[in-house]
């Protein structure tokens, strides 16, 4: 398919698909997005991220008491003569990081009332967070599903990880896909198995079918790394529309009508989204996982810069609490 072909095809359905030209050059966007103030890592290849394992890096931690068999090289004169003990150098190596990205392509993300489907909000968002991830030196992989099928890419460098699941988010069909998932927790369910501790993933959904009772992937995901929740949402979703009757597709069972001539059903339509966020809300307290949200009606990449930047915050608010203690 030619460049002019692919333009032509996203113009035409602009809101409701995105083109692998499209979700290619977001790089450039994705460079202003804050990936490097991760947390937890736990990878052993060299990469742009700050270690928890100590050993001759890029980074000094501390200085510590001389012990038989240390290295002579790494020795912190000033300190020794301060403490008049000998006292040695200790570095935090800089590690590389897997980069997971979830993303929900299902029959409720394909709804939109404003610029775009929630689709394809998701599309775009995994697209600056993986550019974002290979800036920083990251391994970038990821899992795409809707209710037909999935997509699997397990993290590689540069790249060779992001692109095809860069494809996957595109009209055109892929190889090597297998069945798909009825919900994000099928989905989530299957990404336990592929992830490894100390990994970095984003799941970006509308969380629709998300239970308090069936969420024992977010705790066994949380428990060895770092995730973050992006709930993609449309303003229709949030504010029931005013008094009337309304035609819907809802990707499921077709045509629908939507009746919002009382009072209480409107207040009933309202009160499912909050359940909902507040639901989000306390599993992200729970299990310490980052909450997200994104809106059809703006733009990505300004909304993802600012939540990166809460979860910078909360990471120096914990150093600085942990240092404190």
């Amino acid at each position: 398919m030619s460049a002019d072909t692919v333009g032509s095809m996203d113009s035409a359905t602009r809101g409701r698909a995105v083109s692998l030209t499209s979700l290619v050059a977001a790089r450039g966007e994705a460079r202003r997005l804050g990936l490097g103030a991760g947390g937890r890592v736990f990878s052993t290849r060299a990469g742009g991220h700050l270690s928890p394992f100590r050993g001759p890096g890029a980074e000094y931690d501390e200085s510590r008491v001389y012990v038989p068999g240390d290295d002579p090289r790494h020795m912190d004169w000033r300190v020794t003569a301060r403490a008049n003990r000998p006292h040695v150098k200790v570095f935090r190596d800089e590690r590389e990081r897997p980069l997971w990205l979830l993303v929900d392509q299902g029959p409720t993300m394909r709804f939109g009332t404003r610029v775009a489907f929630k689709s394809v909000i998701a599309a775009q968002a995994a697209a600056l967070l993986g550019w974002a991830g290979v800036e920083h030196g990251d391994r970038v992989g990821g899992l795409v599903f809707d209710e037909q099928q999935r997509s699997e890419h397990p993290p590689a460098a540069r790249q060779r990880g992001l692109l095809p699941l860069l494809r996957a988010l595109t009209p055109a069909p892929a190889r090597q896909r297998h069945a798909g998932c009825a919900s994000v927790v099928g989905a989530a369910n299957r990404l336990l198995e592929l992830v490894r501790p100390g990994s970095m993933v984003f799941i970006i959904s509308d969380f629709d079918g998300v239970s308090p009772a069936g969420v024992g992937w977010l705790a066994r995901l949380c428990e060895h790394s770092e995730v973050a929740l992006i709930s993609v949402h449309d303003p229709l979703e949030a504010q029931a529309p005013p008094p009337g009757r309304y035609a819907v597709l809802d990707g499921l069972a077709g045509r629908l009508v939507l009746d919002t001539r009382s009072a209480g059903r409107r207040a009933a339509y309202e009160s499912g989204f909050l359940r909902r966020r507040a639901l989000l809300e306390g599993l992200a307290r729970r299990y310490a996982a980052h909450l997200l949200s994104l809106r059809t009606d703006r733009p990505v990449g300004p909304e993802l810069a600012r939540g990166l930047g809460q979860r910078a915050t909360e990471h120096a608010t914990e150093r600085a609490m942990g240092t404190r203690r």
